[in-house]
């Protein structure tokens, strides 16, 4: 069993929400590693890096996304650390990958100040540029497919990711 799609990208790239719309049109299920985090630790992911600190969280985080890769066969999106973990990057090289690219300014807009997302806190658009900057490298390295979605609706993303995963 296997996901027929995997989402990966920076915060507001719209993962979740372009992941539904691809799921709900595939008839499958969807599924969010955050969420499985948050099941897991009985808290939020705000709460986890407050408490645990971001190394648990990182370890939450990698177990959930090794058990969604072996046992979803839906859409999946990772967390937008995710692909920090050089395992988790290794496990995705058997997967269909999009990576949901997005600008500084269009993430920046998506995510406003979004209190329940930990890195972000403070300076939000300083720390979402540092966040792309390090992490985009790391994106197009698992990615199968890019999808650019400044200035974009979900619904047109989704077309987008519908094409190129079902050609």
């Amino acid at each position: 069993m296997a996901p027929v799609v995997v989402f990966v990208g920076p915060p507001g790239s719209g993962k979740t929400t372009v992941g539904r719309l691809v799921a709900e049109r595939l008839g499958v299920s969807f599924r969010d590693t955050d969420a499985d985090v948050e099941a897991t630790a009985g808290k939020s992911i705000s709460d986890i890096f407050v408490d645990d600190g971001e190394p648990h969280f990182r370890a939450l985080e990698r177990d959930a996304v090794k058990i969604a890769l072996a046992d979803h066969d839906g859409v999946l999106a990772l967390g937008g650390g995710a692909i920090l973990d050089d395992r988790t990057r290794a496990d995705l090289r058997d997967h269909r990958v999009v990576f949901l690219d997005t600008s500084l300014s269009d993430a920046a807009k998506r995510v406003g100040l979004d209190t329940s997302r930990p890195l972000l806190l403070g300076n939000v658009r300083g720390q979402l540029k540092r966040l792309l900057e390090e992490r985009r490298p790391l994106y197009l390295e698992v990615a199968t497919v890019t999808v650019t979605t400044d200035g974009r609706q979900p619904s047109e993303i989704a077309d987008e990711v519908l094409r190129a995963v079902t050609t």
